[in-house]
């Protein structure tokens, strides 16, 4: 019995923390620490930085279902999260230990690397607990544009880490960040219109036309696919390059089949390929590091 409880109730954090999305912020930090021209970090420094990178993109998934947890009830894409059946219960309680472990997340980046990791560990986490959960979500459907910045600061953490912050690559690759998430989250908000619309959070297909959402999603993806070849000038080598043609062309051709079509089918293609051409991304960038880590 004691054991199926621990199963449980480690099944509700991990979906009330948002792990899945914690590991892929966790992956973007390490891009940055991959594309970065110094990279003297040991390996458990960059263990240690993961961790706290994991911690902080957690607590801040924790904190946007706490409060969400109103609209997060209307719709049907997030009515069994833990604060919305009643698993966990809202109380100050939670706020005070998620700003606690907040703090102790930014602690532990400076600790293992640096005060500038540490600042844009903090940045990531307050653009998305607070900049765009707070007080963008409700409000303009600009809101997923400038959220996309925490997915940035996950990069440049990894970036500022090396000592490398400002240099070329890890920017180009932040902004690459920025402008992949408004075509993926453009392109679930058209699967999922009528959610959106009944919790009234003002996404792009919700308060724009069919045409102005389809075409924003597709100029958007040629454009950041476009910018991710420059990486090939700044240290990237055929791995790299691959990854990112192979993900690059499948995201355009799903945007474009949307863009044309303007159908939920193709909607449903480009936000899965949105996934697949950023993991191939943020993956090769890792891999093609360590094989040409000497060269």
């Amino acid at each position: 019995v004691v054991t199926t409880n621990f199963v449980k109730n480690m099944r509700l954090i991990y979906l009330a923390a948002k792990v899945r999305l914690g590991f892929l912020i966790v992956a973007c930090a390490l891009a940055g620490i991959a594309v970065s021209p110094s990279s003297a970090l040991s390996n458990v420094q960059i263990i240690v930085l993961a961790v706290a990178v994991l911690l902080s993109s957690s607590i801040a998934g924790a904190f946007n279902q706490l409060y969400e947890r109103d609209i997060d009830a209307v719709m049907l894409r997030t009515q069994n999260r833990p604060f919305v059946t009643g698993a966990f219960l809202p109380s100050n309680a939670w706020k005070f230990w998620l700003f606690v472990l907040s703090l102790i997340a930014i602690m532990i980046a400076y600790l293992a690397t640096n005060i500038e990791a540490a600042f844009f560990l903090f940045a990531g986490s307050f653009t998305y607990g607070v900049i765009y959960t707070v007080w963008l979500k409700r409000k303009t459907w600009m809101n997923i544009v400038i959220g996309g910045l925490a997915g940035s600061f996950a990069v440049l953490v990894g970036s500022a880490a090396t000592g490398s912050t400002f240099a070329p690559a890890p920017l180009i690759l932040a902004v690459i960040l920025f402008l992949w998430t408004p075509p993926h989250f453009w392109a679930l908000a058209i699967i999922c219109k009528e959610d959106y619309s009944k919790a009234s959070i003002p996404m792009l297909p919700s308060v724009a036309s069919e045409l102005v959402t389809v075409q924003a999603i597709f100029w958007h993806t040629l454009i950041l696919v476009l910018l991710s070849f420059s990486l090939m000038f700044y240290g990237m080598h055929w791995v790299y390059f691959l990854s990112a043609l192979t993900g690059g062309g499948y995201f355009v051709y799903t945007s474009y089949q949307l863009a044309v079509k303007k159908t939920p089918h193709w909607a449903r293609k480009t936000f899965y390929a949105s996934i697949i051409h950023l993991g191939l991304l943020l993956i090769g960038t890792m891999i093609d590091a360590i094989i040409f880590v000497n060269v």
